[in-house]
This record gives structure tokens, sequence and C-alpha cells, in this order.
């Protein structure tokens, strides 16, 4: 079997996320910590606390500061139907995600969790403090009842792609480079300053960096990170473009991970990379998925009709989630290799390193968020043990490129919605979600984001659109 292993043995056991206790934090210079979330828009939000008040937090009897309930329901100044300035959440710290943040010198970041301030009495007569529209509640749920009900663990690596642009209005990048050619990378320039720093940076507060090239449009670079559980995934990730977008600052350019910011070159995207690994199989098999593997990706083939509201959140994510253009196709599918399939099964042969590359994923969704979405996909195809009927489209031609026929052969007969309209309406309809993340999770996700659609399509001028983006993600 060693001679097809290839690439870095990551597993449940062998990685987890940096650990930094506050009196560590103190000892490097920390002086404030930023107590920090995630809303449904994906907005990051912090309340920047000293170190010396936020010590008497943690020995309260319940840490936390005190949120409107209507912070996870505006865009803008905008608040979505069924939310009120009335009432106000407790945000829990949760220490383990304690960060250095090199790019404030003297800060660290924490992350928490959302919690009703006095316990709120379920149809059972039991009582919890849940929020079940806290984006990290939503996914630790998600990976714990898929670790319980049926021994399945996940680690989940992203690629950060960016554009750095010297100006939002006009929008106008600040190089022109090719694919990762060296080009993109000249001595001197303030592009490989703000590259080095961010990797350097990241890796002092503990994240991982695989590697960091040119991408192919104008300003644009990509940053891949290694493989975590879920939910320290999804942390990392915030503390990577809370560090793109401060370094990027700091030399006086704007680092946007808006979709689809030139037409005419390639979109940004935010690649999602999961393996499946679980405690009811043996080792995975050189040739062909294991059942485990099989069902998951079953699963989520099966639900991909509605998990883009949650992905592809935004009316400009469906200008980049395009045929023909690298970035996954809109047919639903999936292929050793191939990037114009949704899903792109990299590392086919290598038992050790392959996984599900989801391509259908940009940074402008919440990414706690999209995992939830994704996970519960692929565990109801595991807890099922659905059937993987659509085939390998392994290439030269995309489903795309192949006629009625020979699609359907392949078992590819269903389509990706093609707008943001129609994501919606695909979320709206899905039982599944409405089941595992709740009615009112659904309905009041659905609400935020269709104020967020409508403000980012206000401007009838596509440069001022196009400024509206890039400023907002």
């Amino acid at each position: 079997m060693d001679k097809f292993n290839h690439g870095v043995l990551y597993t449940p056991s062998s990685v987890s996320a940096s650990s930094l206790t506050l009196q560590q934090a103190k000892s490097q210079g920390i002086k404030y910590i930023r107590l920090q979330w995630v809303d449904l828009v994906n907005t990051v939000r912090f309340r920047v606390i000293p170190v010396s008040y936020f010590e008497k937090l943690l020995q309260s009897s319940r840490a936390g500061v005190g949120v409107a309930k209507v912070c996870l329901g505006l865009v803008y100044l905008i608040t979505a139907p069924g939310f009120s300035p009335m009432g106000e959440y407790l945000y829990v710290p949760d220490m383990s995600t304690l960060r250095l943040c090199p790019y404030a010198p003297g800060h660290a970041s924490v992350m928490g969790r959302f919690e009703e301030k006095t316990p709120i009495e379920g149809p059972g007569g039991e009582f919890s403090f849940e929020v079940d529209l806290c984006p990290r509640t939503l996914l630790k749920r998600v990976v714990d009842d898929a670790k319980t009900t049926s021994g399945l663990d996940f680690l989940v690596g992203f690629e950060t792609e960016f554009i750095l642009l010297k100006s939002t209005n006009p929008v106008e990048a600040s190089n022109i480079h090719s694919w990762t050619a060296s080009d993109g990378f000249p001595s001197g320039h303030v592009e490989t300053e703000v590259l080095q720093t961010i990797v350097d940076d990241l890796q002092t507060s503990g994240i991982e960096v695989q590697m960091y090239h040119p991408e192919a449009a104008p300003g644009q670079y990509e940053i891949a990170t290694g493989p975590l559980p879920p939910l320290e995934a999804a942390d990392a990730l915030v503390h990577v473009r809370e560090t793109v977008r401060n370094i990027a600052a700091s030399r006086g350019l704007r680092a946007t991970f808006a979709p689809r910011v030139f037409m005419t070159s390639a979109g940004s995207s935010a690649h999602t990379n999961i393996s499946v690994h679980s405690s009811n199989e043996g080792a995975k098999p050189i040739n062909g998925l294991s059942p485990v593997e099989s069902s998951f990706l079953a699963g989520v083939l099966h639900h991909l009709e509605s998990l883009p509201a949650l992905t592809l959140p935004i009316p400009a994510s469906y200008k980049r989630m395009a045929d023909g253009v690298w970035s996954g196709g809109t047919y639903v599918g999936w292929g050793y290799e191939n990037r114009e399939a949704p899903i792109r099964l990299t590392n086919a042969t290598s038992p050790i390193s392959r996984r599900f590359e989801m391509r259908y994923v940009d940074a402008t969704a919440n990414p706690h968020i999209v995992l939830a979405g994704i996970l519960t996909a692929g565990h109801d195809g595991v807890r099922s043990k659905r059937a993987l009927t659509i085939q390998n489209c392994p290439g030269p031609e995309s489903a795309a490129q192949m006629g009625e026929e020979r699609r359907a052969a392949l078992g590819i007969t269903r389509r990706l919605p093609l707008t943001w309209e129609e994501a919606r309406s695909n979320m709206e309809k899905s039982d599944l979600l409405r089941k595992e993340f709740g009615d009112n999770f659904v309905t009041k996700y659905l609400a935020v984001n269709k104020i967020l659609g409508d403000a980012l399509n206000q401007d009838h001028d596509e440069k001022a659109a196009l400024t509206r983006l890039v400023e907002f993600y």
C-alpha cells in the first residue's frame, strides 16, 4: 500500500487546534481580548475586553457578556423579519479558541457561543441555555451527532482565495500576474511583503500553513491551511481571514473575498477539503471508496441542490459558479481530480490523504454554517447507507461538455441552482435541513439572507454594486 500513498498523514487523533492559556498570552504581552463571533451573513464582530476585566469574567459563575439578540439579524443596520431590539443573549467565551493576533499587537481573540440568559424549558420539560441560531452551537451539534450516532470523525482543511485591491472605488487590483507564476511575488513589492507577513502571523498564532501562491485573477492569491476537526477548522478560518484583512489594510490595501470581482478572469472560492474517518471500518481501500466514504458522498450529492443557499449565499456567488471556468460547474456530480465538478475527489488512490474537495463554497458564507450543512447531508447518507448512484466523472469531458445521453449514463441528471433565488427556494423546501437545523433556523436564516441579497443588489450601476460588494466582503 505504501507505494500508492502520498501526502502527509493526518488522522483525527494526530491533529488539534493549537492551545494557548490566558497566562501564556499575558506573558507574551497580551492586554486585550477580542471576544468575537461570526453572524449569519459572515460578518466578524467582537467586543474588546481588557485582560484585567476578562479575568474577572472568567471567575464568575457564568462567564460571558450580554449581546442584543438582534445581533444575528442585522445587515448593515437593517433588521430582518423575526428579530427585534428586545432581549439579550449571554455570549460565553470558549477558552480553547484563544489565539494571538499578531496583526494587532497586544490583542488575542476568543470565539464563543450564544446562550440564553435564562434557561428555556423544552417540550419534554428539560431546561436548556442553547441558542438554535448560534452557528458554532449548530456545527458542534452536527459533529457530536455524527460521532455518537455513526462513529464518524471528520478533518477539514480550507483554501483561502482573495484579491488585493489598491482601490475599491473604482475597483482596481493591486497588481497583474499569471497563475502561480513568479511575477506574483516580485522582490520589494507590497504584495510579496503582505503575503509573507500573513503567513508568518498565521504560524505565530498556531495555524499550519501548507503553501501559498499567486492565483489566476489580477491581485489574487491563495493560502492553504492544514486540516483540523470541523469546529476548530471553522474557527481557524475566521482567524485566517481576519489576518488577511488586517495585514492588507496595514499596507494600504483592501483584501476582498468577493466571489467574482473581474468577470473576464477567475473568481475566488473557499474550497473545503473533507476527509471522512469511521471507527466502524478498517483501513481504507486503494481502489475505490470505503463504504462509509461512498455513503457520505452519496448523501452530499443527494442533498446538493439544497446546500448552496448556505455555501453560496449571495447573488454574486452565482457569477462564479458557472460551467467552463474551473469553479466546479453546475451539474450535480463528482470526479477524480475533476475541477469542473462540484465535488472533486483528490488523491483517490492514496488512502492516507484522500479527501473530498467541496468546490461549491465561497468566502461570503459563514464557515460554521457551511460545514454544518455539508456534514449533515453526508451523515444522512451514512446513516441511511445511501448507495452512490452517480458515477465518477474523471474527464476529459466535463459534464457540461457531454450530451444529455452521456450524462444520464453516468447518473448526472440534476443541476445546482443557477440563481440566488433558486437556491433560497431549494433550502426552504429541504426536509433534511428543517429537521436537523430546525424550522426557526431555516426561517430566520432565509429572512436575514433576503435582506443581505437585496442590500447588495440595491445599486443599479454595476460599478457601484461592485464597490459595495468588495467593501462588504
